[in-house]
């Protein structure tokens, strides 16, 4: 945690917790040593998806190639924060009304998941004109992951796209720029760059097998995020130098474009609250927070425990003493009527009292936008921006997440 981050958690008034607090500095920093590890063939785009924070977006459009959506609603929102970026539609089941606001819009790039999804495209093209990728669901083994996106809902069988060509050889309105083949997330640099290899083997086999000039691939985000070690970042100058020297084996021209999101804004995020009761049951502490996975639900949507740091309050005015744990395993959890509503499951502390305050790390991607946020109606976080430049060093607490006792 930079110093500033730390100076604005400490002094952020109680009534304001929990809190979302966005490092605009670091994420700026984080993405620029991604772009200047990517070759120039490779285009990045950000999966709003991910986090559609207005001030993150504005922040990410001055540093990537474009944005990647998944609805009419996230497309407008782009639109309206960041006019005239470049964007890529992508996701199944798109509706009548969000092809056509897409068209109307003018998107760089959409993202077709079917012969139907592309029939339906070419009845409301009229007179204008739509680029776009198909999506293909490749027979690859992809490994042990976080998610498998290939099959399912996601995309077509290889021999699908043969029909989309022969609807697409009577609609000039409708410029086939490439393929879109996103099979995986939650990969480390390796398997990633292995499963890039395969993706445009198979891309390049099979447009010269039909005579296209394959200008373009898609291959999606799913650079993993190891939330059980935090400093363990995806290694994006191995990522790049691979991407080099795969690109340097295929087609010439072909430009790889990336869409990740959780890698990209994870690590400028946090959530930040208080612990409001300490107790024991069975011999096991509990710490019942603030707020709860109503308001970040990735340590429940991932099955993880969410890193923190436990930073110290010397407020107590009660007359009564403080409940506390010392050198012991705490869960924390929160405030929701479900055994569920766990953030960190016996995690190691050196020392935990009630009114401490808690910032959970890497809470800027698939948090507070995935998150249940009318259950039970508590209040909603507050959100707080850190923009100004980064200082030298952090102010360390006196303790942090260590270890799950099994």
């Amino acid at each position: 945690m930079r110093s500033a981050t730390y100076d604005l958690v400490t002094a952020l008034p109680e009534g304001d917790l929990p809190a979302y607090v966005y490092d605009l500095p670091a994420l700026r920093e984080h993405v620029s040593r991604i772009r200047a590890a990517l070759p120039e063939r490779v285009e990045l785009l950000y999966a709003a998806k991910a986090n559609s924070d207005p001030r993150i977006l504005r922040t990410l459009a001055d540093h990537v190639h474009g944005f990647e959506v998944a609805s009419g609603g996230e497309l407008a929102h782009v639109r309206a924060l960041v006019p005239g970026v470049p964007i890529a539609f992508g996701g199944p089941g798109k509706t009548e009304q969000e092809l056509t606001r897409a068209l109307d819009a003018g998107v760089e790039r959409l993202h077709i998941e079917s012969e139907h999804e592309l029939r339906l495209l070419l009845s409301l093209l009229g007179d204008r004109t739509a680029d776009i990728l198909l999506r293909v669901n490749l027979p690859v083994d992809v490994g042990p992951v976080a998610l498998a996106m290939g099959g399912g809902p996601f995309g077509m069988d290889p021999v699908q796209l043969d029909r989309c060509l022969d609807v697409m050889a009577s609609a000039p309105g409708v410029r086939l720029r490439g393929l879109h083949v996103h099979l995986a997330s939650g990969l480390q640099a390796r398997p990633q760059l292995t499963l890039v290899d395969k993706i445009l083997t198979w891309a390049g086999t099979w447009a010269r097998d039909r005579g296209i000039d394959l200008t373009e691939v898609n291959v999606g985000g799913g650079m993993g995020v190891d939330y059980t070690h935090p400093p363990r970042v995806f290694d994006w100058p191995a990522f790049g130098a691979g991407l080099r020297r795969t690109l340097a084996r295929h087609h010439p021209h072909l430009t790889l474009r990336i869409e990740p999101g959780r890698s990209v804004t994870a690590y400028c995020g946090w959530y930040v609250t208080q612990v409001l009761d300490l107790k024991f049951s069975r011999g096991h502490a509990f710490a019942v927070l603030r707020g709860g996975t109503h308001h970040l639900r990735t340590p429940a949507a991932k099955q993880h425990d969410q890193p923190f740091h436990v930073i110290p309050d010397a407020t107590w005015l009660r007359p009564w003493p403080r409940p506390e744990a010392r050198d012991e395993p705490v869960t924390l959890v929160g405030q929701l009527c479900t055994p569920k509503d766990v953030l960190a499951s016996r995690i190691m502390v050196e020392r935990l009292r009630v009114g401490d305050r808690i910032a959970f790390a890497m809470a800027g991607a698939y948090a507070w936008n995935i998150s249940h946020h009318g259950f039970l109606m508590h209040p909603h976080p507050t959100f707080h921006h850190i923009d100004e430049a980064p200082a030298p060093a952090p102010r360390p607490p006196y303790s942090t997440h260590a270890h799950r006792i099994s």
